[in-house]
């Protein structure tokens, strides 16, 4: 039997850092791979986020050679094909967790999960993505974010919004680029990212966001169909009024009027932030109104607290949840 008081080893891959970063406040010690080439998922603790001393590089040499307690996949691609390369037989065959980051990508309804059938416990990120993938008969659970709280940062000084997602022109109309391209027609926009430059602002590092976003007046999510986003959950933190799509999970999160709007139409879209633009007071209402739900519900020690319970349910082959839809 294992003991409670032991710090569990998870080994996962460096996928989101943003999520690894937030995930590394836990009583738990992360191991990542690292490669020569740092390529996708093995590109170490890199220089972005200030990981604490818990969170691990590991060459893959050494890979085999370590003790963990729970295989935590965060990709098809982890779990297709990476446990193999990098896992011994005695690893793949440990306690595993299945991070599912997204919605399904394929059909919205009717998309089976790639670790169906296999020994995994799946974890979602949103209801609404628990909801949708057929998730067969694993057992799910749905561990929403938790965020560090940097403060109020927000001022609203500047008469225009804020639009966070990197690669955006590369990822197209799901994640809203032609949105964001009509909407600064009409409002004004600015979006930072990595590769935001040729229509936006360069690059800001993670820890100086807070500083750098709370002087907009608002944050636009205008991504059609994804998980509910992390900069969405900061934004609400630094009391920022979100403004974005009724869609997929914000509608849970974003009441209009309260601490921000939501809707389906560009012109409704177009009213609501010009309305921001012009009602600094009342902006700062909503930024402080959002601010105060997402220290509740983005809550970091309930967010690494669901985790650690799990990842110790998981190590001790006493997970329990019910397939959904079952």
């Amino acid at each position: 039997m294992m003991h409670t008081n032991k710090r569990l080893r998870i080994f996962t891959w460096h996928i989101h850092g943003s999520y690894l970063f937030y995930l590394s406040q836990g009583n738990y010690e992360l191991y990542i791979p690292v490669n020569d080439e740092r390529t996708e998922g093995y590109y170490g603790r890199g220089a972005t986020f200030p990981f604490g001393d818990n969170v691990h590089e590991v060459s893959l040499a050494d890979i085999r050679n370590l003790e963990f307690d729970v295989i935590l996949f965060q990709t098809s691609g982890n779990y297709e094909r990476d446990q193999y390369e990098v896992l011994s037989e005695y690893q793949r065959a440990l306690p595993k967790i299945f991070l599912q980051h997204d919605p399904p990508w394929g059909h919205p309804t009717d998309t089976r999960h790639v670790a169906c059938g296999g020994d995994v416990t799946l974890v979602h990120v949103t209801h609404f993505n628990n909801l949708m993938w057929d998730n067969g008969d694993l057992q799910t659970h749905v561990i929403e974010h938790g965020v560090v709280d940097r403060g109020p940062t927000y001022t609203g000084e500047m008469e225009r919004g804020l639009v966070v997602i990197n690669n955006l022109p590369k990822r197209g109309r799901m994640l809203g680029f032609d949105l964001f391209l009509e909407l600064r027609k009409r409002i004004p926009l600015d979006l930072v990212g990595m590769g935001a430059e040729p229509y936006g602002l360069p690059e800001v590092l993670h820890p100086q966001l807070p500083g750098f976003a709370g002087k907009y007046r608002f944050f636009f999510n205008p991504i059609r169909y994804t998980s509910m986003g992390l900069a969405v959950c900061e934004a609400m933190t630094y009391g920022m009024p979100i403004v974005g799509l009724a869609t997929t999970e914000m509608v849970m999160h974003v009441k209009n009027g309260y601490n921000g709007f939501l809707g389906l139409e560009l012109n409704r879209l177009e009213e609501h932030m010009t309305f921001l633009l012009e009602n600094k007071d009342d902006a700062a209402v909503m930024g402080a109104n959002a601010r105060r739900y997402a220290t509740d519900r983005f809550n970091i020690q309930r967010f690494v607290g669901e985790w650690e319970a799990l990842f110790r349910q998981v190590a001790q082959g006493q997970t329990s949840a019910v397939p959904y839809g079952n």
